[in-house]
């Protein structure tokens, strides 16, 4: 009598199976009530389809999530808020840490231990009541964690410098399933990755870095009418040349839709918005900010003194997730043919279907290393240049070429390289453009680094390059 292979071959667990029984967060193949929640981007155009997904409840989770996935051959991705997150398949296992909210500030250290699910804005409203600050983003909902491992650049980071540069301890899951305490002198190497490298040598379940006893910020934005931008971004070009470190500051092109929730003044208008931070107990920052104030008068002008916890107000990036795409670029020098180039390809007249494109003032801060040296690129920028446009229906097919077409107008002023957390998707010429913002040593460096701790390339889906 025989017996058919369907009897005799065992019916190995599912992915998710596999990790319902080794993890305790909960767990969701396709299908399950939870899973579309469970993957969903706040960038809803990156679409997730792994063979499972795990909402990890402990780095514990994590570290048995990283070996099911090696010994089944799938991959591993990551994310928190997905900010920047790129899309996975039924080859990967998605690891959602937004339960790992762990926030401790010490106030006396002047450092802040975070889980790999917090955002910004905890961090602020929880070091606040200590007179301490973080180096946060321009928009405070973004993840600490993936906002730090690409270098992180915010509101003031000409003062500070990048996020990456004041972490102090990082307790990450590398592909062996092993859970690693790195720092300054534990795995040097690996620390020094992780600090600019971004999520290609392991999956960080928990960050220590250090705050600022920043109290309030003189800061806020201006918008000008479209018809002063000329004058007033050839003046803001002349002035960053001259203002010191206490002083961060950006020029964003912006179509307001004509939408009830914007203030009268901006809605349906291209308008430009100079946004401003100023951090100093000893120069008056309104006196800095005057000579722009003289450019021209501002639709609204919202430049006051904030409580640092506001400090997302300066962008007032929007909240509510939407199907975005992105592009950016370095650029070595912003002469005033570059300034006409700009405005002419990204304002009405170039008709491209952008929601904004910003130049933000690299330098002070920003130009130096890092007290202990990290992987962070970019540093020999003048400016970084980023696009934004929304993949919705009917210009979502022509989105991605307009945010190409703006970076080739701009070209011949920039680097070659761009900023890890500005760059867009994963692949093809945006990921060229990180690999391009490191120098040859640099890169093998990380090469080498990745190559070690991730021979098998086990976290691709969760890297940037």
């Amino acid at each position: 009598m025989s017996t058919s292979i369907e009897e005799s071959s065992p019916v190995l667990p599912s992915p998710a199976e596999r990790l319902g029984a080794a993890t305790a967060g909960p767990v969701h193949a396709p299908g399950d009530g939870g899973f579309d929640l469970s993957v969903a981007s706040f960038n809803t155009a990156t679409a997730h389809r792994p063979a499972a997904v795990l909402v990890a409840s402990s780095a514990a989770d994590v570290a048995a999530a990283v070996g099911i996935a090696a010994a089944a051959g799938l991959s591993v991705a990551v994310q928190a808020t997905g900010h920047g997150a790129a899309a996975t398949g039924p080859g990967s296992i998605l690891i959602n840490t937004r339960l790992l909210d762990s926030i401790v500030i010490d106030p006396q250290a002047g450092t802040a231990t975070v889980g790999a699910g917090v955002r910004w804005q905890q961090v602020l409203d929880a070091a606040s009541p200590h007179g301490l600050a973080a180096l946060c983003g321009s928009a405070t909902e973004v993840g600490v964690v993936g906002y730090t491992l690409g270098g992180g650049i915010g509101p003031v980071a000409r003062t500070y410098g990048f996020a990456a540069d004041h972490v102090i301890e990082i307790e990450v899951v590398t592909a062996d399933g092993q859970l690693r305490r790195v720092s300054e002198t534990s795995e040097p190497d690996l620390f020094w990755a992780l600090r600019g490298g971004g999520a290609a040598f392991g999956i960080v379940t928990q960050i220590t870095f250090r705050l600022f006893p920043i109290q309030t910020v003189y800061a806020g934005g201006m918008f000008f009418d479209f018809l002063d931008a000329p004058r007033v971004l050839h003046g803001w070009r002349d002035w960053v040349h001259r203002i010191p470190e206490s002083v961060s500051s950006s020029v964003a092109v912006v179509n307001f839709p004509p939408l009830p929730v914007l203030p009268e003044a901006l809605r349906g208008r291209t308008v430009l918005h100079l946004r401003y931070a100023h951090v100093s107990e000893t120069e008056d920052g309104e006196e800095l900010l005057a000579p722009l104030r003289a450019l021209a008068e501002p639709i609204i002008d919202t430049v006051t003194e904030i409580m640092y916890a506001d400090v997302g107000s300066i962008h007032a990036d929007p909240t509510d997730p939407m199907p975005g795409a992105e592009r950016s670029m370095l650029l070595r020098r912003l002469p005033a043919e570059a300034i006409d180039e700009f405005l002419a390809t990204v304002g009405p007249a170039g008709g491209l279907p952008l929601v904004l494109a910003e130049i933000r003032a690299m330098g002070g801060a920003l130009a130096r290393g890092a007290e202990v040296p990290n992987a962070v690129a970019g540093r020999d920028a003048a400016f970084s240049l980023f696009a934004v446009g929304v993949l919705a229906p009917p210009i979502a097919d022509v989105v991605p070429g307009a945010l190409d077409s703006v970076l080739s107008a701009m070209e011949p002023w920039g680097t070659g390289g761009a900023l890890m957390n500005f760059a867009g998707g994963a692949e093809g010429a945006p990921a060229d453009r990180v690999r391009a913002a490191w120098g040859p040593q640099e890169r093998r460096r990380l090469s080498e680094i990745r190559d070690r701790f991730d021979p098998n390339g086990l976290f691709a889906a969760a890297a940037r390059w």
